[in-house]
């Protein structure tokens, strides 16, 4: 039996797409200075720094040898970037093609109505707000009554009227102020 370390291990049992010439793909390049990693177009940049400073420092051989490794990563810069417009052009082509069908499916419907391809575009229905008495009267309708729906006036409520005002047989007419009289039963102040 197997244990489930060595199947992880295995490179083959990996579920990869071949990632073939990507722009973007990071690469591991071994040259003379060492590693470097990055893009292509990032590994390009590097290795023409390195050829020029080989040339200033008069090392010839390393500098053409920084060049040759600039140059195989140019080469698959260039493959990666052809096959995307390859990609491309496959795709807009396959648009085309989708659209111009899809063209001929609307022409062909026996309505000949166009039908938009984006919701919310095209003819819309005539739909009209019901008015203010078919709300009230149609009692059947099954909605809740809102506020919204219901007439502005508030409904006023009758008022109690007031008691009449006890007033002290000396402040008469005239004292005939908003202020309430005392009742004659509270006690009165001393003079």
């Amino acid at each position: 039996m197997r244990s489930s370390k060595s199947r992880s291990r295995n490179k083959s049992n990996r579920n990869r797409n071949n990632p073939g010439n990507n722009i973007n793909r990071v690469f591991d390049s071994s040259g003379p200075e060492g590693k470097v990693r990055g893009t292509p177009q990032q590994i390009i940049e590097k290795y023409t720094q390195l050829a020029r400073d080989a040339f200033l420092s008069n090392d010839r051989v390393a500098a053409e040898n920084f060049q040759q490794h600039a140059e195989h990563y140019t080469r698959l810069l260039g493959e990666a970037q052809r096959e995307m417009e390859a990609r491309r052009v496959q795709t807009e082509q396959q648009n085309r093609e989708r659209q111009q069908r899809e063209k001929e499916d609307r022409e062909a419907r026996p309505d000949n109505k166009p039908t938009p391809d984006v919701a919310g575009e095209g003819e819309q229905p005539n739909v009209s707000a019901p008015s203010q008495s078919d709300v009230s009267n149609d009692a059947d309708s099954g909605l809740v009554e809102t506020p919204e729906s219901k007439s502005k006036k508030a409904p006023t409520r009758a008022r109690k009227p007031r008691k009449p005002v006890k007033r002290s047989p000396d402040q008469g007419e005239a004292s005939s102020g908003s202020a309430p009289a005392a009742p004659d039963d509270a006690p009165k102040a001393a003079e």
